[in-house]
């Protein structure tokens, strides 16, 4: 096509090119004309002259571009020819090829005419060779090869199969097959062409179709041997017969059960002869089961019961839909005298059960006195269960309660010793206060331990697992610890690695917390050390020391509360009763090696985590230190001593103080547009009103969010949580001054 294409501009532009040279032969004659039809003699030769140039030079123009248009004209001559060859050739060569294929090939116009074809589509319709030279059209053709009866299809109802023909052809999306009237099979694969036309490939699949019939008959074949095998192997006797009455297929098991010969095939060959043997032979009461049914499946089976001398058989009859029956023969001798022998056992078994039932009747007088009794046990149990809960509910709420009231004159008592502290004190007066700030700290951590453990017994703490790193937690508590281990003249060393672990680092925290200032306090000379080895999936961390050690018997009662084996320590003997509890939340088990004078290692295991991405650490760069001087601080507490303790406190770091006793009066005192540089605001203010609360009012008032403090004995994680998620610090009750401190310094910064 693109050939044919080709040749069609190349004639365009041949007749393009000869309207030129006839334009140009028309002005060149009639220049021609001109000269010689002058008759003007008498004008001036020199101009004569200049004309005869100048018609010269355009005759010479006009002929050279003559014989460039006759050059053109001849090379498209030239190409014309050869495009001509190559389409020829290209029609041999394309006739060539769909000679040499297999396959029928056929295709016709946009106007379905006949166009191209080879030999092996005139195999499959010879009748058509003869009228080629017709200018058929496909419904032609298929007429002539229906109505001379070449499909199969078309030898009933020829017209019938034209249309129906004539209907796939106009479609041309696929495939169909058709069975020719010599046998053959054809696949015919239609498509339409870009043109519009249909391209039709015609396939002999006849073999293919032989094949699939043999295969088909194999496996019908071998579906009957599986069948057979089935009916052989079934207990029960079967037995079909076909429409005529015919025995088509029994099994073994029916020669069995009605005690037929051998060659019972021959003698047994259609349904009245089963009849017969059955009723005549055997004496079997059929019920009329055995009567002839066939002719419809729409019939229903039949069932029946029936005897044979002494033996019972259950008769199963069903029709075919071919018209054919099957009937089905099962022994049930033995089941029905194993149901006899049931019926026997069974009434045996009622006698039994009903003097069973009276004994019993009279036990369950006897349990029923006994359920009531401990049912009433139960609620009893009940009762004190609720009463126990209820103890153990207001035990924390007294706690909770009492950390508050007893923290309070507690964190006033630390203000007023810092306070005085940082003035300028004889050195007696000095050694007073240091004492009293001593005692303030063992009044703390008693409470803290006391409270601490409240809250594991309550379940108010609640671990958060996660994975961590270990070595960056034995890194913290080194800086923690080994100042108070040189102060005690001991050698502190920590072995770290860096393992991840999967726990709770806050109670994980605690715990390596107590372990190691229990060993620093009860180590009179020597070494702490503390390792971090890893055995299979569980990392072990111990704490070593060379102190006394635990005689075996001693060993399980220091984890009891107030339990101290050396009460020459300042000790209070709560920190290993936390542990006890923390480790049991965690699920982790403790260890206690120890021998009396040879030292003591508690250890603790922990499950190994999976490594995590690690963020970027800080950048190193130093925060800016502001002074303390002239920092407007505004205290909102109801208690005069905290205020006055916060006053005093604040007052000796230069800051200028204003209390007040909750929003109201804190917003006026500030009612002139002044603002504070910071709030330090109690969480639990009179009348039910919290800091929170006073907090976000007063970032109303002042119309910004100045920065502020939370101070609270609340030791609770939903305090935590819920300042935390307002960006807002918290500082626990009693307030340490050097903390507080830091804590201003770095949000003023």
């Amino acid at each position: 096509m693109s050939e044919l294409r080709t040749s069609l501009e190349t004639d365009a532009e041949l007749d393009a090119l000869r309207e030129e040279v006839r334009k140009l032969r028309k002005i060149n004659g009639a220049l021609m004309d001109r000269v010689e039809r002058s008759t003007d003699m008498s004008a001036n030769a020199f101009s004569m002259f200049e004309t005869a140039i100048s018609l010269e030079a355009k005759v010479r123009d006009r002929t050279l571009q003559l014989e460039d248009a006759l050059g053109r004209l001849a090379k498209a001559n030239a190409d014309l020819a050869e495009a001509h060859a190559d389409a020829d050739a290209a029609q041999v060569r394309l006739r060539d090829a769909i000679e040499s294929i297999n396959e029928g090939f056929v295709l016709f116009d946009a106007e379905d005419r006949l166009i191209l074809y080879n030999e092996a589509y005139l195999g499959f319709w010879p009748q058509v060779a003869e009228r080629l030279d017709q200018n058929l059209t496909f419904h032609d053709i298929a007429r002539i090869a229906a109505h001379s009866q070449g499909p199969a299809g078309a030898q009933v109802a020829p017209d019938r199969w034209v249309s129906d023909r004539l209907a796939k052809h106009g479609i041309a999306d696929g495939g169909q097959v058709q069975r020719l009237a010599d046998g053959r099979w054809i696949q015919i694969n239609e498509l339409r062409t870009s043109e519009g036309g249909i391209v039709g490939i015609y396939t002999d699949i006849t073999e293919a179709k032989a094949e699939d019939a043999r295969a088909r008959a194999r496996e019908l074949a071998e579906r009957n041997v599986v069948l057979q095998s089935t009916l052989d192997n079934l207990s029960e006797g079967v037995c079909v017969f076909d429409g005529g009455g015919q025995l088509a297929a029994w099994n073994d098991a029916l020669r069995r059960l009605l005690a037929l010969p051998e060659n019972f095939a021959g003698a047994l060959g259609n349904h009245a002869d089963l009849q017969r043997w059955c009723r005549e032979t055997l004496a079997m009461d059929d019920q009329g089961c055995l009567d002839w049914r066939g002719g419809g499946a729409d019939q229903q089976a039949m069932v029946c019961l029936c005897t044979a001398g002494e033996r019972h058989f259950e008769l199963r009859s069903n029709a075919m839909a071919d018209g054919g029956q099957v009937f089905g023969f099962t022994d049930v001798t033995d089941m029905l005298r194993a149901q006899a022998s049931l019926q026997e056992t069974a009434e045996t078994l009622e006698r039994r059960v009903s003097e069973r039932t009276g004994e019993l009747v009279d036990l369950n007088r006897k349990l029923e006195g006994e359920v009531a009794e401990r049912r009433a046990i139960e609620a009893a149990l009940i009762d004190a269960k609720i009463v126990a809960e209820k103890a153990n509910l207001s035990k924390t709420r007294f706690l909770a309660a009492a950390s508050h009231d007893l923290l309070q004159p507690l964190n006033a008592a630390r203000l007023f010793v810092a306070a005085l502290g940082d003035r300028r004190l004889a050195l007696p007066t000095r050694a007073l206060v240091n004492q009293t700030s001593t005692a303030l700290d063992s009044v703390e951590d008693l409470l803290e331990a006391l409270l601490e453990i409240s809250r594991l017994d309550a379940g108010a703490i609640q671990p958060e697992i996660g994975p961590f790193r270990i070595d960056r937690l034995l890194q913290t508590l080194n800086v923690e610890f080994a100042p108070m281990a040189r102060s005690a003249g001991l050698a502190f060393r920590i072995e770290a690695q860096p393992l991840w672990v999967e726990t709770d680092l806050r109670l994980l925290r605690r715990i390596l917390q107590n372990f190691i200032s229990n060993a620093i306090r009860y180590t009179p000379r020597g070494t702490v050390s503390v390792a971090c080895v890893q055995h299979d999936d569980r990392v072990e961390i111990s704490v070593t020391d060379s102190g006394p050690g635990i005689a075996p018997e001693q060993q399980a009662l220091i984890f009891e509360e107030f339990r101290r084996l050396d009460t020459r320590s300042q000790g209070k003997g709560l920190g290993l009763a936390i542990v006890k509890r923390a480790s049991d939340m965690l699920g982790h088990p403790i260890t206690l090696r120890s021998q009396p004078g040879q030292g003591a290692t508690f250890a603790i295991a922990l499950p190994i985590g999976q490594p995590q991405r690690e963020e970027d650490g800080d950048t190193g760069q130093p925060t800016r230190d502001r002074s303390m001087r002239d920092l407007s601080v505004l205290v909102v507490d109801n208690e005069k001593q905290i205020q006055s303790g916060m006053r005093t406190l604040l007052t000796g770091w230069g800051c200028s103080v204003v209390t007040a006793d909750g929003y109201d009066q804190a917003a006026a005192l500030f009612a002139d547009g002044r603002r504070p540089d910071i709030i330090l605001v109690d969480y639990h203010l009179k009348d039910g009103e919290t800091g929170d609360t006073v907090i976000t009012r007063l970032h109303d008032h002042f119309g910004a969010r100045i920065p502020a403090v939370m101070i609270s004995a609340d030791r609770g994680e939903p305090l935590k949580t819920q300042l935390a998620a307002a960006n807002i610090p918290l500082l626990n009750k009693p307030v340490k001054p050097a903390q507080l401190r830091a804590l201003l310094r770095t949000m003023l910064a």
